[in-house]
């Protein structure tokens, strides 16, 4: 099955104060169009600047994640982040009044649900995932943070964390489906120690922090009068000591690892500014916001080099084909010795991948050249473009019969002699859309990792009598 993009059908306005500034912050959610992503926008700040979601905007991680575009900022995104990225949504505006989103509860639940699973819609364009195809590490020293990313088929996250604390030691948390994010990560708050409160008042953090969004955990033993002053400091009723470590405020906590699912939850929250959805185990050691955030930064590089116009597509054997042999001779009016195609191995919105494999017995290696068999340079241009034409003439009628012919060959480049033994991995990609019957196409021939030519075609469709 494909799997569509998504953006919200109705806008949805979310109001609360900042936690770092404690400044009142309304912030509206807007459908967009498809291959926009998520983009925030300053209404407040002249010519309103937008921001999008991408971790090459990160400028800050020290007490959550800030992104700067032209010296506009948005900081506190990641609970925000986290939510959109649960639901599935690809393409949204975010208007927001304030340099920080609101933190809400302290999750992504309010967020989560204000948005709501039934306010999605799903858009025309393909969704495109971001593979793990092989192990990725990223290991931070200095925290002890370690972030791994393995191929699998679909997402999964675990997370550990450690601190040296008698309340809060080891835990570890877990999401197999992202579609359990709701119930078992998204109502998990954000938690900060005692002996941080004041530290942070102090550089002029958490003004808008209170009991009522975040879990502040007592690791050591504390007087009612230094309790009292640290209140006073948050401008924030005295709390009665009860005269044990533990959680301050006597929360409820709603899971035994509560502090570990919301750091799961920064981790989904910061994979977000990828800007593509992932498929692949992600393993987070000690994991926060500045690990997070260079880890995506690694992850961005092996996308970019994936999503490359001149990457190699994946090619597994032992995988059916979309298209078998008698799929494309009723596409095809090619015959022996003249079919270029063994098979079609993916059809995407924009591109088709087909497989032509060279053996010794190709009868144009009896004269080219008997002594040394390569494989003509004019047979790989028909082999893109018979693979180009399947692409257009598996979207026509089937009830009536197309043929395509070259209307120009451009920008022909040989990079790599093909030999007997060789499979091509053959993919074209449209470069317009189809329009009065005239395709454009660019087309790659793949040798293994290696580029081996490459072309531009113009073909028309005919409708046969």
């Amino acid at each position: 099955m494909v799997d569509h993009q998504k953006t919200i059908q109705n806008e949805v306005t979310l109001t609360g104060k900042g936690l770092h500034t404690g400044i009142a912050v309304s912030m509206t959610l807007k459908p967009a169009p498809e291959h926009s992503g998520i983009v925030f926008k300053r209404i407040d700040l002249e010519g309103q600047p937008e921001i999008e979601a991408d971790v090459k905007h990160v400028v800050d991680t020290s007490r959550g994640t800030v992104l700067e575009k032209n010296g506009a900022r948005v900081g506190t995104i990641e609970h925000t982040l986290a939510a959109i990225s649960a639901l599935g949504i690809d393409n949204l505006i975010i208007e927001i009044d304030g340099p920080e989103a609101p933190i809400m509860d302290g999750s992504s639940k309010l967020i989560y649900d204000g948005i709501g699973e039934n306010n999605l819609q799903e858009q025309d364009a393909e969704r495109e995932y971001f593979e793990i195809r092989e192990k990725i590490v990223f290991t931070d020293q200095e925290s002890g943070a370690e972030l791994v990313a393995l191929p699998d088929d679909s997402f999964s996250i675990d997370v550990m964390i450690s601190y040296k604390s008698p309340v809060l030691d080891n835990q570890y948390a877990r999401i197999s489906n992202i579609r359990h994010f709701r119930d078992e990560i998204a109502p998990c708050r954000t938690f900060v120690f005692l002996h941080e409160l004041e530290f942070l008042l102090n550089n002029n953090l958490v003004k808008g922090g209170d009991l009522d969004n975040a879990i502040v955990i007592m690791d050591r033993n504390v007087s009612q009068e230094e309790l009292d002053r640290i209140a006073d400091l948050f401008h924030h009723e005295h709390i009665k000591l009860n005269g044990q470590q533990g959680i301050l405020n006597n929360l409820k906590l709603h899971f035994t690892n509560e502090p570990a699912r919301h750091k799961l939850l920064d981790v989904i929250g910061d994979l977000t500014l990828l800007g593509r959805p992932i498929k692949g185990k992600i393993i987070a050691s000690r994991p926060g916001h500045s690990a997070n955030t260079q880890f995506t930064k690694m992850l961005q590089k092996e996308m970019n080099k994936q999503f490359s116009k001149t990457a190699p597509p994946v090619y597994n054997p032992d995988k059916e084909p979309v298209m078998d042999i008698h799929k494309i001779k009723e596409l095809l009016p090619h015959r022996y010795p003249f079919l270029m195609v063994d098979k079609v191995i993916e059809i995407k919105e924009k591109h088709i991948v087909g497989i032509k494999n060279i053996t010794t017995n190709e009868p144009i290696f009896t004269g080219h050249f008997p002594q040394e068999p390569v494989f003509p340079g004019v047979l790989q241009i028909e082999a893109m473009a018979q693979v180009g034409g399947l692409f257009v003439l598996n979207q026509m009628d089937p009830n009536k019969t197309f043929s395509t012919y070259f209307l120009k060959i451009d920008g022909i480049k040989f990079r790599k002699k093909i030999v007997p033994g060789d499979t091509l991995i053959i993919k074209v990609e449209m470069v317009t859309p189809i329009r009065r019957g005239i395709a454009t196409m660019k087309g790659y021939i793949f040798v293994g990792n290696q580029l081996a030519s490459e072309g531009e075609f113009m073909a028309q469709i005919i409708e046969n009598n």
